[in-house]
This record gives structure tokens, sequence and C-alpha cells, in this order.
């Protein structure tokens, strides 16, 4: 085996490797996202099992470059006080519903099947009204349990954005 040969089969080793590290490990990465940073929200009897954006970093990155979400999982945005916070879908791959919430936890506007972008420029979502709390689920599923505005989330929540 020539040198060349065994040199390139070390770079393909590494990239393996720096991959798989990258993807296991990417939640202890980004800052305020540690492994196991989920919990569940329920309106009424329907729960998500959600992983926490409470960074700005962890926010920015959302759920960028998920090919998939199980129907009972999502990302709930965590801002430190209410304000209006526009969403984009900049390399968000699945169609999702987002959901913003007041700083008491009642849906305050719906944006139903929000749908992917990979352009190099893409539309904000701009709720113009004042949120808390950003819930991201797949797309169709607010309609599937009735969501509405108004609609609040069950009072456990105040345990997990605390």
């Amino acid at each position: 085996m020539s040198f060349f040969s065994k040199l390139l089969i070390l770079a393909v080793a590494v990239i393996i490797l720096a991959y798989l590290f990258f993807y296991f490990t990417e939640s202890l990465l980004v800052p305020g996202l540690k492994l196991g940073a989920q919990s569940q929200v329920c309106f009424k009897e329907h729960c998500f099992l959600v992983e926490l954006a409470k960074t700005e970093e962890a926010r920015a990155k959302g759920l960028m470059f998920r090919k998939s979400l199980d129907k009972n999982k999502g990302m709930l945005f965590i801002f430190n006080q209410e304000g209006i916070y526009p969403f984009w879908m900049k390399n968000t791959l699945i169609p999702l519903d987002i959901i913003w919430l007041s700083k008491d936890s009642k849906v305050v506007f719906i944006n139903k099947s929000a749908q992917p972008c990979v352009e190099s420029s893409c539309p904000e979502i701009n709720p113009e009204v004042n949120a808390q709390y950003v819930l991201e689920i797949n797309a169709g599923v607010s309609d599937e349990i009735g969501l509405n505005v108004g609609d609040g989330l069950d009072t456990a929540f105040y345990d997990i954005i605390n």
C-alpha cells in the first residue's frame, strides 16, 4: 500500500470520527443546551417532549438541518422577556407549526405549516404580538390537537422555564 493510500485512509477515518464526535456531542457544544436538556409541555392531554433553546446560540440554530421530527417532539424557545420575536425557516428542512406564547403561557399566535427554506434569503414570520416563548412542532399537529389562540399550556410548564 502506497504512502498516499495510507494517508487517504487516515484522512477519511479522521473525518468520520470528527463527524461522529460532533453528531453525538452537538448538544454539548451549544451553550445552554446540554444532553438531556429536554422537558415536556402539554396542551390539555396533548404532550410534547421538547428540547429547550434558552441561549442566543441555541435559539439561532433551532431545528435547522433536522431531517425529521417525531410527532410528539418539538423545540421550545425561551426568551428572557416578552417581546416581538420573528422567526424564519432558513436551513430548516421540515415544515413546522410555530406557536408563540405569552409570558403567562397562553397561545398568542400560530403560524401553521411554515415551509422549509434553503434559499439565501428567507422571509420572516412575524406575529407582531408580544410573546416570551415559541414552540415549534411538526406541521399540521396544531390543527390535529385543536390548538387555538387563547389556549394555555399546563401549569407544569413553569417548572421547566425557571
